[in-house]
């Protein structure tokens, strides 16, 4: 016979989540970790108890890393049959609803969301990136379930901007920072660079591959083989989705050249729990970043970094710090950048004074798509 429940037990509200989780890539769990601890610590604020179900590509590792149900992604009559049984649908964070990287991609994520609205279910979008769309036949699709959804936000102004010529009313989407700026580092660790005076300066490496014919990797190992026979540095290569970027980095290492007195390369293998990638990046008294999630964690801790963009979700991020990229895949002078980080690393204490407002208010900011989300479904709830 069941035990009787708690009448002072918060009441338990059932969310599905949607994303490109379970791919073991580094960044887009760090969104996936982040929704989850902004969600379970609303849901203690506002006296609910929260039970995530995360659609995933790999159920049974994304239930042992982060200690939540989940279920299969693409199975039709699974996904039917989770999302009937939640109060609501989550669909982010990450760049879901564009076709660069496939033209399945927004069929998929916007089919999701309007098997949610079907269900009756209500939909939240939480901090995505929109775009870049380009297949104009999809602005009706993206249109439709944006403007079906009980809340709407986006991860900066561009992604909103190009909802409103779709069709979205403005007046329904918040611009609202990447839920991973209020990822926290693993309980019981602490960031250690910061002062480099004592010890060679870590350069934290994130790069992926981007271009086919690899020039860009070729011209980022330049850029820091110039650094590195400068002045001693460290460089650790973090591969934020493996094993790519592994591969990736190992090819750049090859193809830095002899190092100066003091310098060395090496690649870390953090493992697959975005905490602990975290706590790399901490580490680090300058990142390099091509990937967006190296720089945001690199912002979260307050770690210093040059951006090599490849697409305008980069540029969108840095302009948030009132930062420019500091090359692309397409060019990269060695001697530039090289100043730049030596400028970087000579002047760590003043960057971070001079961002330290602006990255405040970023991660005050990430929070407020949890709270609305958990006020609407304790709201209806009641109802």
């Amino acid at each position: 016979m069941p035990e009787p429940r708690d009448a002072n037990a918060p009441r338990a509200l059932r969310i599905a989540i949607s994303g490109y989780y379970g791919f073991r890539n580094s960044g887009d769990e760090a969104v996936l970790k982040s929704i989850l601890l902004a969600l379970e610590a609303e849901g203690s604020a506002q006296g609910v108890r929260i039970e995530p179900i995360v659609l995933s590509g790999d159920p049974a590792w994304t239930e042992s890393m982060y200690g939540v149900q989940a279920a299969g992604r693409m199975s039709p009559g699974g996904l039917l049959r989770t999302i009937a049984r939640c109060d609501g649908l989550i669909s982010g964070g990450g760049s879901l609803l564009q076709d660069v990287t496939g033209s399945k991609t927004i069929p998929y994520y916007a089919g999701i969301l309007k098997l949610a609205q079907l269900l009756g279910k209500p939909t939240f979008i939480y901090a995505q990136g929109v775009g870049p769309v380009l297949n104009r036949c999809m602005d009706g699709l993206i249109r439709h379930v944006m403007t079906r959804s009980a809340y709407v936000s986006v991860r900066d102004a561009e992604s909103a901007e190009l909802l409103g010529r779709m069709g979205v009313p403005s007046e329904r989407i918040s611009v609202v920072p990447d839920p991973v700026m209020g990822l926290p580092l693993p309980k019981g660790a602490e960031a250690t660079a910061g002062d480099a005076r004592d010890r060679t300066p870590v350069v934290g490496i994130s790069l992926r591959r981007w271009r086919k014919d690899g020039a860009d990797l070729i011209r980022a190992a330049e850029a820091l083989g110039e650094l590195a026979r400068r002045r001693p540095v460290r460089l650790r290569f973090l591969p934020f989705h493996t094993p790519a970027d592994a591969e990736a980095s190992r090819e750049a290492m090859e193809r830095l050249g002899e190092l100066g007195p003091g310098s060395s390369a090496e690649l870390a293998e953090p493992g697959d729990d975005p905490q602990r990638m975290l706590l790399e990046v901490s580490r680090c008294d300058l990142l390099v970043g091509m990937r967006l999630h190296a720089l945001i964690y690199a912002a979260g801790q307050r770690v210093p970094m040059l951006g090599i963009s490849y697409d305008p979700k980069i540029d969108q991020f840095l302009a948030r710090l009132q930062e420019r990229a500091a090359a692309t895949t397409e060019a990269m002078d060695a001697s530039a950048f090289a100043d730049a980080a030596e400028r970087l690393l000579d002047g760590s204490a003043a960057w971070r004074a001079d961002k330290a407002p602006l990255i405040d208010r970023l991660q005050r900011e990430a929070v407020e798509p949890a709270q609305h989300i958990v006020r609407q479904l304790r709201q209806k709830a009641k109802r």
